[in-house]
């Protein structure tokens, strides 16, 4: 199969929530990366981790700062993303959390789709940049 190559128009095309489903598998491969690299230890305690970084109460904590580093599209992109109606909130956080959090996981799948990864590197060192990383007991 051929990799189709994404031009801004088709990755506008995406609704954000199909948007934030890839980004939500971007962001989530980039916060296994990091917690591999900066340690060596049993699984269930990197899945420890790894929950607390990905959960929609910690990205949605990173929306301002995230915010303040985006161009223009960018920031459309996350508003969009932040904007869209899903069907359900999960349990743990609530409709505001949720949202913001859709809306960074819309941004990286944009970003994703365009080819854009040193772009979606620099995003994530600021997300990551001084995050509690608890690796459980």
């Amino acid at each position: 199969m051929e990799k189709k190559i994404f031009t801004e128009r088709d990755v506008n095309m995406y609704s954000p929530l199909s948007l934030a489903f890839l980004g939500d598998s971007v962001y989530d491969t980039l916060v296994r990366e990091y917690l591999l690299r900066i340690a060596n230890m049993p699984v269930a305690k990197f899945h420890s981790a790894k929950i607390k970084l990905v959960c929609a109460e910690f990205q949605s904590s990173k929306y301002d700062i995230l915010s303040q580093y985006l161009t223009e599209k960018e920031f459309a992109v996350l508003k969009r993303g932040r904007n869209a109606t899903g069907n359900t909130v999960p349990k743990h956080a609530d409709a505001i959390e949720y949202r913001r959090a859709t809306a960074i996981e819309c941004l990286f799948g944009y970003l994703y789709l365009l080819e854009k990864n040193d772009r979606i590197n620099e995003l994530f060192e600021i997300i990551i940049k001084n995050a509690p990383i608890d690796f459980g007991t």
